[in-house]
């Protein structure tokens, strides 16, 4: 579902804007300011209060993975094209559920690991016939991968364990996912994006685009967190294999990266696993009362440990 690289490679195409940071920072401006004006001006949701302590031990460490998994998404970009760092990152679903069961102790039924198997075979066909293969490409996007499942199954435990709403989560996000991007943005990007300035003839336009795409980038992170919210973890991830046929075809029609059959067809197997699970996951979700549904999480105290503030549960 996170389609930020793919609109950073554009306006680099584009514009000749070649400073993911700083374009990501922009990005996260905008989506502070919606939340801000959602939120204190338009009275869509109410302010959710949280405590210092928990923004630092709760929604910080999902801005960092955040900001993680967009650099390193960029980072791919530069190696891999677009088709090859997204049919990568079709292997979250499997990712997600290998962390959450190992790391967070979390149960899925044996028909949800069977339905990851088409899913993953579909990826390696797709990734073992990759015509433009780059192992440090290939690298940065499966850790952007690891980073990707482990942000949505911390936005997961925010939004289901503590009562969250997606526009919130925007809100007390946003600023963190700034602050984090704007010293290397500076550091490493001030001086170039200045001199861009002077030397573009018509900065303004390029400032509109940049803009609008950091509005774009406000909808797509409401989004995610939406999704998250109403589903899982897991079910989002295999929803965002859905783009992936798309995304082949895009860059293939824009790009003219040489795909060949059996990338195709590996798409096709990666689609129809993720078909499988929608209807697994439906048959879970409708079990007779009383029959256990997968997945169940056995509380860890972490899990259990509630926000600073307990009147939270009345705001929302």
């Amino acid at each position: 579902m996170d389609r930020l690289p793919i609109r950073l490679c554009h306006l680099s195409m584009k514009l000749d804007f070649k400073f993911p940071l700083t374009v990501s920072c922009v990005h996260f401006i905008c989506s502070s300011i919606g939340a801000y004006v959602m939120i204190k001006v338009l009275k869509v949701k109410p302010l959710i209060s949280v405590e210092p302590q928990d923004r630092w031990r709760r929604i910080f460490p999902m801005s960092f993975v955040f900001c993680i998994n967009i650099v390193l998404g960029n980072v791919s970009l530069r190696y891999i094209p677009v088709s090859f760092m997204q049919t990568i990152k079709s292997f979250t679903p499997a990712t997600t559920v290998i962390l959450q069961w190992m790391v967070w102790r979390k149960y899925f039924d044996w028909r949800i690991w069977a339905s990851l198997v088409p899913i993953v075979g579909g990826i390696l066909l797709t990734s073992v016939t990759e015509l433009s293969f780059n192992m440090f490409g290939f690298c940065a996007a499966l850790f952007g991968c690891l980073a990707t499942s482990t942000k949505t199954i911390l936005a997961e435990s925010l939004l289901h364990g503590y009562k969250f709403d997606s526009i919130n989560t925007v809100y007390y996000m946003a600023p963190f996912a700034t602050m984090i991007l704007a010293v290397p943005a500076l550091l490493l990007e001030g001086t170039e994006v200045f001199k861009w300035i002077q030397n573009n003839p018509n900065p303004m336009s390029a400032f509109v685009i940049i803009i609008g795409s950091g509005v774009t980038a406000f909808c797509l992170n409401f989004s995610i967190f939406y999704v998250i919210h109403s589903t899982t973890a897991v079910t989002f991830n295999v929803a965002g294999n859905l783009k992936v046929a798309f995304a082949v075809a895009f860059s293939w029609m824009i790009f003219k990266n040489p795909i060949s059959p059996m990338n195709a067809f590996g798409c096709a197997i990666t689609l129809i696993g993720c078909t499988f699970y929608g209807y697994v996951r439906h048959k879970l979700a409708n079990q007779l009362p009383g029959t256990p549904r997968t997945p169940r999480t056995p509380r860890s105290r972490l899990e259990m440990t509630p926000l600073v503030n307990d009147k939270i549960d009345d705001k929302v």
